[in-house]
């Protein structure tokens, strides 16, 4: 089983102002708890027992909020979070992530607790959350497959040739961890700082990476990065769409 997750909580989450002013958008509240904890209590009741948690802006409010986890919690910061892509705010994990199995999720997602298990029981060294109803357009992190294989990500890539958008939330294996480090450690010697870590990922897949799509098109996620996501956000939270049905 896997019992690792990483979290990606760096940026600054700057169109969420003023309510990032004092915080990063992990903290911000959604139903009575913000979103990190609700990811937390997610992975917590999935299995998870050691967070690795990648912190940017505001380093010192997020590990606060995780003070008395119970989960082991390690914190792996990103001074250069202003300036620089998510593929350095993971490669800052390598210590603690290369060569092991773990879960990576961005950190301003919403998700139903059965995205984990999903992925869990997933095939592939890389397997991906794809929601195929996703309405693609420029900002989304799109993906061709062919089948259940993923062919690549990306954000450039053309809507009508995509399968779906990539939700943030991927499974890797011990093998397919210790390729995307050292990949990841190949580009920054390069100066290649401005990659998505999906961005990587295609690389890999181009290489032989076995990548499959776990399709999730029917569970609720959302992923907040406006004011505007966040009322949304908190209305289906309300209506209890993240929960597990008893």
């Amino acid at each position: 089983m896997t019992d690792t997750a990483v979290l990606l909580c760096a940026g600054g989450g700057t169109r969420m102002r003023p309510l990032t002013d004092d915080r990063p958008k992990a903290l911000v509240e959604v139903g009575g708890e913000t979103i990190l904890g609700r990811a937390v209590r997610t992975l917590l009741g999935a299995g998870i027992r050691h967070l690795v948690v990648a912190t940017g802006y505001r380093d010192d409010a997020v590990r606060a909020s995780l003070a008395g986890c119970e989960a082991r919690v390690t914190f792996c910061h990103n001074a250069d979070f202003a300036h620089t892509q998510n593929s350095v705010s993971l490669f800052r994990c390598a210590e603690h992530l290369d060569g092991r199995a773990f879960f990576k999720l961005d950190g301003d997602l919403l998700f139903h607790p059965d995205v984990i298990v999903r992925l869990a029981s997933a095939g592939g060294a890389l397997s991906a959350a794809i929601d195929k109803r996703a309405r693609l357009g420029d900002e989304e992190m799109k993906v061709i497959t062919d089948g259940d294989r993923i062919r690549c990500f990306g954000k450039k890539l053309v809507p009508e040739r995509c399968s779906g958008e990539s939700i943030g939330i991927e499974r890797l294996g011990e093998a397919s961890s210790k390729l995307l480090f050292g990949a990841l450690a190949s580009a920054m010697r390069l100066g290649r700082t401005d990659l998505y870590y999906e961005d990587v990922y295609s690389e890999l897949i181009e290489d032989g990476l076995d990548a499959r799509a776990v399709d999730v098109s029917d569970l609720p996620w959302i992923e907040i990065d406006t004011i505007d996501d966040l009322a949304d956000a908190r209305r289906s939270v309300k209506g209890g769409r993240f929960e597990r049905s008893a």
